[in-house]
C-alpha cells in the first residue's frame, strides 16, 4: 500500500493480475480497516483480512553459555532463531517457555530476566495462516547442556539445537528480530 496525497495506491494480489488501483478516501479508509500487512516467513510483504489473523502470544530463550549462545534451524528457510514458541490458552509464560524449551531442545531452563517485548503480524506460508503476535524474550540459564536429537525434537519448524559464538552471528542469519537480538547479545555479553 503506497499513501499518494489524499488517496492510496494498492498494489492487486491476483492471480495474473499486478496493477495500481486508486480507491477513493472513503474506500481507503474502509480497506485499511480490513486489511493488515504481514511479513511472510520469506521477507515478503502479504497484506491479509483481520478476520484470518489468529492472536499469538510466543515466549523465547535466551540462552547464553561461553560466548555462544543457544540457537535452532528453522526448516522453512534454513534461518536461526532462539527456541521458544506459542504460549497455550491458560497457561503461564514461564512455563509456556520451559516446556517450549524442552519440546525444541530437550533441556530444563531456569529463566532468569524479562529482556524485550516486540509485536509483528507475520504470515506462516508452509500452513497459509496469519497472526497478530505478541513476543516475550527472556534470558535463561540451561540447567544441562545436552539436546535432543533432531528425530526426537517436537516441532514442526525447529530443529538442529547448537551453541553459535555470538561474534560469528550478524542480524540477517535470524528468522526475525534480528537486529533486536543482535542488540540483546551483544548488551548481555
Amino acid at each position: 500500500m503506497i499513501i499518494c496525497g489524499y488517496s492510496i495506491s494498492v498494489l492487486c494480489d491476483l492471480p495474473k493480475v499486478k496493477r495500481r488501483v486508486r480507491l477513493p478516501l472513503p474506500a481507503q479508509i474502509f480497506y485499511e480497516k480490513l486489511m493488515i500487512e504481514c511479513k511472510t516467513l520469506f521477507g515478503k510483504k502479504k497484506l491479509i483480512s483481520k478476520d484470518k489473523l489468529q492472536f499469538r502470544p510466543a515466549v523465547y530463550a535466551v540462552i547464553i553459555n561461553n560466548r555462544k549462545v543457544l540457537l535452532l534451524d528453522t526448516r522453512s528457510t534454513r534461518k536461526l532463531f532462539l527456541p521458544g514458541g506459542g504460549v497455550n490458552l491458560g497457561e503461564r509464560i514461564e512455563d509456556a517457555l520451559k516446556r517450549e524449551v524442552k519440546e525444541e531442545v530437550g533441556i530444563e531452563i531456569e529463566v532468569i530476566d524479562f529482556l524485550k517485548f516486540k509485536e509483528s503480524f507475520f504470515y506462516y506460508d508452509p500452513l497459509n495462516e496469519a497472526y497478530h503476535n505478541f513476543s516475550f524474550f527472556f534470558l535463561c540459564k540451561a540447567r544441562a547442556l545436552d539436546f535432543l536429537d533432531n528425530d526426537k525434537i517436537d516441532d514442526e519448524e525447529a530443529f538442529d539445537p547448537q551453541w553459535v559464538e555470538i561474534k560469528n552471528l550478524k542480524a540477517e542469519d535470524f528468522q526475525v528480530f534480528g537486529r533486536e537480538i543482535m542488540k540483546f547479545l551483544m548488551d548481555i555479553n
